[in-house]
């Protein structure tokens, strides 16, 4: 077991090791962009996927004409991005130990802002790996029609292959994981250059029947001004899934080489850039083309993407040549970028999750790190919780994305609101903090404008369920701290009532007499000499008789006994864990001045399937005994030769 750990893991780093498993800016860009990079596989499919719903009662024209929304849409989006990805520069150089939502808000706006946004985030990751994923296994089914209808079995696979990757630890995965995110942003600067150079010679769709359009627009005067303000909010909220992941490099500055913050800012850079224009291309090329996207009304049948659709209208015929080698390699990167996106969640999950536990507002056991340098304790969950929500959903991006970017706007917001008070305390020793604090007000204004758009426009698509699950999680939050602060007073050494009392009693519990029992009899003996009694539950008594084996038992116990006194509890039901309560706690109030010591004869086996021939009756009460105040439970093994 221990060598196919190794096999699949690798072998295990020291701590002095952690500097070695830092990363550079290419791979920092694959590591922690990708989430952001691949969002342009489906944020245009979102936009007209809502505006072509909006068209639906306006006829072909009407619709074409909102569905020219969609560049306005994207333009804003673009500088929403460019507001963004300046705020959290600033956050960089600020917090170079690692600047995300929850670091900023505890240190500024308290621990109420800080575990929202904690809560915010990690459901929001969570989301990140369902939704990403399940995307790619769209986009290759998309290519390969036959996939079609195993999109849940196929998430899950890649679900679990990124987790174990990660598993590895960041530095091997973010190298491996470079490949598809370069493969991609190159597929899709060739498919905006081609899509360009088609359009620029001249390229066109069919002219329309110019009566027919005059007359279909003609309706589109009924929507009042109110309804396109609706329609663009529902489109914008819809797009700026594109923007979900922007704060990953913020949150992984320690991952960098040194200088750390100035190799994460030079990295956002990038990032800004590659995705702004990808997405204002796809989008302006989609326009173009007329290529849209419908959601599915069979929430079980995962149509063909808008990508896909895109692409076939650029390279023309893709049934064969060199346009379907073309094809098929755009589809596989967006596929195999789409799987890497939820590196990001893989990336970032983990260590939100340990610092809410080092603060004590989640268990400490998502801040142990394992043998890879890596959280392997909030992986293993990410994966999990990913995995069933992939299931409950059927791997349907058009359930999954709703959710989605409500969460991640939600820390956006309050990130820049706290990066707003810190240059206000250091308004004496910041230069242009008059400056910086406008840039981050100006990012917090315009994330909570778009936060409180997706809020209600997407409520009842499924982003009522984040609404509510995001207050459920931090009052989970701080009754996590409660416990952790009253357990720090319960345990304090100054309590007087930490120490054992003065006086033990050691009971022997026996079933059958064997070399084992001996050998606890003795245990017992050495620890608390003549005060020792054993304990055997008749199951086979009528209450009024000894069975056969009780009987037995205790012509043997003459012998072998060591003048042990032993006394046997009747169980006419067959019961073994509630007469043994019962009778410590009998003994319990009859004597509560005195230590009891519980001792288990156990054998252990040679290999772990003969285990398995045998019951676990210790294991049962032990987990009975563990509540019981003032009792020490313990095993005497005899290891049996193979």
């Amino acid at each position: 077991m221990l060598n196919l750990r190794r096999l699949l893991l690798g072998r295990r780093l020291a701590s002095d090791e952690t500097e070695a498993s830092k990363i550079g800016n290419f791979v920092g860009l694959a590591v922690f962009s990708s989430d952001a990079l691949s969002s342009v596989a489906y944020a245009t499919q979102e936009i007209m996927a809502s505006l072509s719903a909006s068209g639906v009662v306006l006829g072909a024209a009407g619709a074409a004409w909102l569905l020219g929304l969609s560049i306005p849409v994207a333009c804003g989006i673009v500088l929403l991005l460019l507001i963004l990805g300046t705020s959290y520069r600033q956050t960089i150089r600020a917090y170079p130990g690692g600047g995300g939502a929850y670091i900023v808000a505890k240190e500024n706006l308290g621990e109420l802002a800080a575990q929202t946004a904690g809560a915010a985030l990690l459901t929001d990751y969570i989301l990140t790996v369902a939704a990403s994923v399940s995307s790619g296994v769209a986009a290759i089914t998309s290519a390969l029609p036959w996939l079609q209808g195993h999109n849940v079995l196929l998430t899950i696979l890649a679900i679990v292959f990124v987790a174990a990757a990660n598993l590895r630890g960041v530095k091997e995965s973010g190298s491996f994981f470079s490949i598809p995110t370069y493969g991609f942003v190159g597929c899709i600067l060739l498919l905006l250059l081609t899509g360009v150079w088609r359009w620029a010679t001249g390229t066109s769709l069919p002219a329309p029947n110019l009566e027919q359009v005059g007359q279909e627009l003609h309706r589109t005067q009924m929507v009042s001004g109110a309804a396109l303000i609706w329609i663009f909010m529902r489109a914008y909220s819809a797009g700026c899934t594109a923007l979900t992941g922007v704060e990953a490099i913020s949150n992984g500055v320690t991952a960098f080489r040194e200088p750390s913050a100035r190799n994460a800012a030079k990295t956002m850079i990038w990032m800004i850039l590659l995705l702004g224009t990808m997405f204002l291309g796809i989008t302006l090329l989609s326009h173009h083309f007329g290529v849209t996207y419908h959601h599915s009304a069979d929430p079980s049948v995962v149509g063909e993407t808008l990508l896909s659709k895109l692409a076939k209208a650029v390279y023309g015929d893709v049934s064969s040549g060199l346009p379907r080698l073309i094809y098929l390699i755009t589809q596989s990167c967006t596929f195999a970028i789409l799987v890497v996106a939820a590196n990001t969640a893989y990336a970032d999950f983990p260590r939100l999750a340990a610092l809410q536990a080092r603060d004590g507002f989640l268990p400490k056991q998502f801040a142990i790190q394992g043998d890879r340098l890596v959280f392997s304790n909030g992986i293993i969950i990410l994966t999990v919780v990913s995995c069933a929500l992939v299931w409950l959903l059927n791997a349907n991006t058009d359930l999954l994305l709703p959710l989605y970017a409500l969460g991640v706007f939600i820390g956006f917001t309050l990130s820049q609101a706290g990066m707003v008070i810190h240059w206000l305390r250091l308004r004496n020793k910041a230069r242009h903090w008059h400056t910086k604090a406008f840039i981050n007000g100006l990012g917090a204004i315009t994330s909570g404008i778009v936060m409180l758009d997706i809020g209600i426009t997407k409520f009842a698509h499924g982003a009522w369920i984040v609404v509510l699950l995001i207050p459920l999680l931090v009052h989970l939050f701080f009754r996590i701290h409660r416990h952790y602060i009253g357990l720090k007073a319960k345990l304090a050494v100054s309590r007087l009532d930490a120490f054992l009392p003065p006086k033990h009693h050691a009971l022997v519990l026996v079933s059958s007499l064997h070399g084992g029992v001996v050998e606890a009899l003795s245990y017992a003996r050495l620890i608390s000499g003549d005060r020792v009694e054993a304990l055997t539950v008749d199951l086979g008594s009528d209450g009024f008789h000894d069975s056969p084996a009780l009987i037995r038992l205790r012509s043997d116990w003459a012998h072998y006994g060591m003048g042990v006194p032993l006394r046997s509890v009747p169980s006419p039901y067959r019961r073994i864990v509630e007469p043994v309560l019962e009778e410590v706690q009998r003994f319990r109030l009859a004597e509560p001045d005195v230590c009891l010591t519980v001792i288990l004869p156990e054998f252990v086996t040679y290999t772990w399937w003969e285990r398995l021939l045998h019951g676990q009756m210790a294991l049962r009460i032990k987990a009975g005994l563990m509540m019981k105040p003032g009792v020490i439970v313990t095993s005497v093994r005899i290891h049996l030769p193979k």
